[in-house]
């Protein structure tokens, strides 16, 4: 029924070929690989200022705060129909504890590594307090794999994991706009991108519909779709991403506001659904036309912001992975606790209670995203250097939950 490993080759082996290559270029010659993530492909672009506060547009640029729009846009759309959606994986109460659970594995990494930083480098810990939500991701591909290698394929905890994750991915969504902003913040621009999604929702999704009420043909809807199809949506997620950049919300979110506005199904079969390929609303329709972009791009941002020196280690590499190693394990396990047997919240029939460790050591697997806030959350320099290595060897943590789950005597479950 899942299809893991085309989701995986398709969303994160290229992220992993570039990341790899970034770590033998930037070891091996500093100097040209920095030069290439900061090519300058426009000069005076006539688009506002940038990040770097000119009209510059460099290759990193480009990549992290343009083209990563398409990658959040895709996981907004697996969180949005999660949601929404009558049979939705976030939707009543069987994703209360997971979603309670939640809550500690993004509190518990932020109390581990502002812990870890007073306590134990108190003297740098302005410097690297910025990174508290660098621990707080987890990566939907590999914590799934990893998870369904730990459980088996039919074990309710690997459900409860998917669920977990995705709800992650949502507060990570939240937490960059709110806490990193890409610049001064001005929020009168977000105006234009709410008109975005309202104009775009009204003239090409609810009026067709609304026209066709009591025609079995829908020939308004029909020809909305056949004729026009995505451009309207596109049109209105360029003017939506240069709202967020001149409101200085990070703008690879300016595309989130535009995925809700899309026509899309009835129901939802899950992110690893063999199903979910069949689908033709307009807005699976999106997310397929855009596997092979979105391939290249993380492949690209693997390449562009995984090249670090090993000997940038530092301070805050320890902190990311004490975060994401104790924080998320710790975390997940004290508040799903608490939501299945001290709210009676229950867990999934055949989850024990240990599973909830193992479950946190899993979802220790930051990577993509970690690297992604990791990026935003400090200036570049060694900081930010030794914070991506962290996000990088949280890798380890699959290691970590084998080895937890045969300590815990994990029985796998096939599917």
């Amino acid at each position: 029924m899942y299809r893991v490993w085309n989701f995986l080759t398709s969303y994160s082996l290229l992220l992993i070929i570039g990341a790899l290559l970034a770590l033998v270029w930037a070891n091996t010659s500093a100097d040209s690989y920095h030069h290439f993530v900061e090519f300058v492909i426009w000069d005076h672009a006539p688009i506002g200022h940038l990040h770097d506060g000119h009209r510059t547009l460099t290759l990193h640029y480009l990549v992290n705060d343009v083209l990563m729009a398409l990658f959040f846009a895709i996981a907004a759309k697996e969180v949005w129909e999660a949601v929404i959606l009558e049979e939705g994986s976030l939707r009543g109460k069987k994703a209360a504890t997971p979603l309670f659970a939640t809550a500690g594995g993004m509190l518990g990494p932020i109390v581990v590594y502002l812990g870890m930083a007073w306590f134990l480098w108190n003297d740098t810990f302005h410097d690297v307090a910025n990174g508290w939500a660098i621990p707080t991701a987890t990566d939907i591909a590999f914590s799934y794999l990893v998870g369904r290698m730990v459980f088996g394929a039919g074990h309710p905890a690997v459900r409860f994991l998917l669920l977990l994750a995705i709800a992650d991915d949502a507060a990570g969504l939240i937490i960059l706009a709110i806490f990193y902003p890409s610049g001064d913040l001005a929020p009168a621009w977000l105006l234009m991108s709410l008109a975005a999604a309202v104009g775009v929702f009204v003239l090409f999704n609810w009026l067709p519909r609304r026209m066709d009420v009591g025609n079995q043909d829908r020939p308004n809807s029909t020809w909305v779709r056949e004729k026009l199809g995505f451009w309207p949506y596109a049109i209105a997620g360029c003017i939506s991403w240069y709202g967020f950049q001149e409101s200085g919300i990070h703008p690879a979110l300016g595309l989130l506001p535009i995925v809700p506005t899309i026509p899309h199904a009835d129901r939802a079969f899950g992110i690893f659904s063999e199903a979910e390929q069949y689908l033709t609303d307009l807005l699976n329709h999106i997310e397929h036309a855009l596997k092979y972009p979105v391939e290249l791009v993380l492949f690209l941002f693997g390449l562009l912001n995984a090249g670090v020196v090993f000997s940038s280690i530092g301070e805050p590499t320890w902190l990311v992975l004490g975060g994401l190693l104790i924080g998320k394990p710790v975390g997940i396990a004290l508040f799903g606790i608490v939501g299945a047997h001290v709210l009676k919240l229950g867990l999934p029939a055949g989850m024990r209670t240990i599973d909830l460790v193992v479950v946190g050591c899993v979802a220790a697997i930051g990577f993509t995203v970690s690297l992604f806030v990791a990026s935003v959350a400090f200036d570049p320099g060694p900081v930010q250097d030794a914070a991506k290595m962290g996000a990088l060897f949280s890798f380890f943590a699959a290691a970590v939950s084998l080895v937890v789950g045969q300590l815990t005597r994990v029985e796998k479950v096939r599917a």
